[in-house]
């Protein structure tokens, strides 16, 4: 089975009669009914444009398909070996502010 890059597989409805969800899947759950988790990673992809982020990972993408070719890889050749270093390479402040958005909507009435 594939997964999506930006979001986690449907759960298998078998599965969810079955156990009770966990609290991060209800926090989920809450994030996207709210419209909440599509505003967090609208500012994401905003903070990332800002700090260059994204156009360092444009250049990786590049130096790795030069280095292997390009008719010798594919996309998720590349998404296995740029992924871990995107995600490590992301910037402290904004995985505060992300942090400080998440807490902020945990404690808010409207949950």
């Amino acid at each position: 089975m594939r997964h999506s890059v930006n979001r986690p597989p449907t759960p298998d409805t078998r599965d969810e009669q079955e156990k009770e969800p966990t609290l991060k899947e209800i926090i989920n759950i809450k994030l996207i009914e709210s419209g909440e988790k599509e505003r967090l990673m609208e500012l994401l992809r905003e903070r990332l444009v800002e700090s260059g982020w994204k156009d360092e990972m444009k250049a990786l993408c590049r130096e790795y398909i030069k280095k292997k070719g390009r008719n010798n890889i594919t996309i998720d050749d590349l998404v296995h070996v740029i992924t871990p270093k995107g995600r490590a390479s992301i910037p402290d402040p904004i995985k505060a502010e992300l942090l400080q958005r998440i807490r902020t909507f945990l404690v808010s009435p409207t949950l």
